[in-house]
């Protein structure tokens, strides 16, 4: 799962997908933005066929926090 979603980043952000460290967050990706963050949360729900709320939506700011959201809705 996590490489399917940084092929996803990779797309959202317009950077290469194994440029992408466990440890990256919206802080360390130049063009993680707000719109952007939008961008991965729509790719990541079609993607995975779930719904993020939007309380969950602004805590999905790193690779590690998006992969534990999914692996708690898609068990």
């Amino acid at each position: 799962m996590k490489e399917k979603i940084k092929e996803i980043m990779a797309a959202v952000f317009e950077i290469n997908a194994a440029d992408i460290k466990d440890s990256d967050d919206s802080t360390t990706i130049p063009n993680w933005d707000s719109l952007n963050q939008m961008n991965l949360i729509v790719a990541l729900e079609e993607e995975f066929n779930v719904r993020f709320e939007d309380d969950e939506i602004v805590e999905l700011t790193s690779l590690k926090a998006i992969e534990n959201s999914l692996d708690s809705k898609t068990v």
